[in-house]
């Protein structure tokens, strides 16, 4: 093959497709440009003038879009996977992740987040394994599961909150005569596209002490009392030492912040908004690395500003119901429902709920984000009503 050729077939198989074309800002289109271009696919070259409007916009434009994924019919299609897919080595998990209807069908909430049903049958396990991506538990209803990290069996209730740092040993196991299902996130998309993640086979049993029911793990009666650290321990590792964050803890906070604010004291977000940061007891960080997580409480006819944030969000509906707006669509949710917010869609709520659908009487959310990463790399932005931070 002569060299002409060689360089000939190359370009053909090149994927780089190059196309002059007239207009402003653009180099005028002449055979020699044609000839320029055929160069630069040859040796798998790409112009930043004619990549530029979409490499560099003037605002974030996301690949995933606004979506609502409804709870009863997720918590009905995790119930016959139970009775049709074992929980065993090779699936590990019986979870059933979010695909976002613009990221080409890839288990994918957003282009960073994981978020996924997880559901586990009466009397069974879900095998120990261990992975780098940084991950969570958020029980919207249920109880009865135990989850076991490092050898500590740790509760899981209706309103808990259980992360789990990356590459920590971890299973699951149901001691009751229901079946759960809950939600897990993780930060599997953006280790994936970083090229960052392992993952590695435990113990296909665990043993007869961490098949224990607690009612509290030794991670909470170490470090589960608020305001204190306990001074015979440090951190071992990235991401909070404290395995459950229980709901009675996070709704009394959530009340007394509506409470101060009724009483002419300033501790909401905005009005009839609480919110509060799920953090590292240690650190006083976020939970996770690469996960924020919080949680909302919007009193009844209560309305948010209008906030967009660089970075995306996965939330689910504890309780109460609500009307909720994600740049041009706009649902009515109801408990568990879930919904994604992409980076830089203005996202704002109205809460509808009331007694007769929420144990407070407010439209309660779970959050988790990406926040952090987007944070640590001095990427974040936040803009309510036109002032940007």
């Amino acid at each position: 093959m002569t060299q002409s050729s060689l360089a000939h077939d190359t370009a053909q198989g090149s994927p780089v497709r190059l196309r002059a074309v007239s207009a402003a800002g653009q180099p005028e289109v002449t055979p020699a440009l044609q000839e320029l271009y055929r160069g630069f696919e040859r040796e798998l070259l790409v112009p930043l003038w004619t990549e530029i409007g979409d490499l560099m916009p003037a605002h974030p434009r996301s690949r995933a879009v606004p979506h609502v994924w409804r709870w009863e019919r997720l918590r009905e299609l995790a119930a016959q996977a139970g009775e049709l897919v074992p929980v065993g080595r090779g699936g590990e998990r019986r979870a059933i992740a979010l695909a976002n209807p613009s990221l080409g069908g890839r288990p994918f909430a957003t282009p960073t987040l994981w978020a996924a049903v997880q559901y586990l049958m009466p009397g069974e396990d879900a095998p120990e394994h261990r992975h780098t991506q940084h991950a969570f538990r958020f029980v919207v209803e249920g109880e009865g599961v135990w989850t076991v990290v490092g050898g500590d069996p740790v509760a899981m209730r209706r309103g808990d909150f259980l992360p789990q740092a990356g590459w920590n040993w971890h299973a699951h196991h149901n001691a009751t005569a229901a079946p759960m299902a809950w939600i897990d996130g993780l930060d599997i998309p953006f280790q994936y596209v970083t090229e960052a993640q392992f993952f590695e086979f435990g113990r296909d049993e665990i043993g007869d002490a961490e098949r224990a029911t607690p009612d509290r793990s030794r991670s909470e009666r170490l470090w589960g009392h608020p305001g204190l650290r306990p001074v015979s321990a440090t951190a071992t590792g990235p991401g909070s030492p404290l395995l459950a964050y229980r709901w009675e803890h996070t709704d009394r906070a959530l009340n007394d912040q509506l409470a101060l604010e009724a009483e002419g004291f300033g501790a909401a977000v905005e009005p009839g908004h609480a919110a509060v940061r799920f953090s590292d007891p240690a650190t006083g960080a976020d939970v996770l690395p690469t996960l924020r997580a919080e949680m909302h409480r919007i009193a009844r006819d209560a309305e948010t500003a209008p906030v967009q944030e660089t970075g995306s969000s996965v939330y689910q509906v504890f309780d109460g119901s609500g009307r909720v707006t994600v740049g041009d669509r706009s649902w009515t949710v109801t408990r568990g429902d879930l919904f994604a917010v992409p980076s830089w869609q203005p996202l704002s709520v109205r809460s509808e709920a009331g007694a007769t659908d929420s144990d407070s009487g407010a439209l309660d959310l779970f959050r988790f984000s990406d926040s952090p990463v987007f944070e640590a790399l001095g990427l974040g932005r936040t803009q309510v009503e036109g002032t940007t931070r």
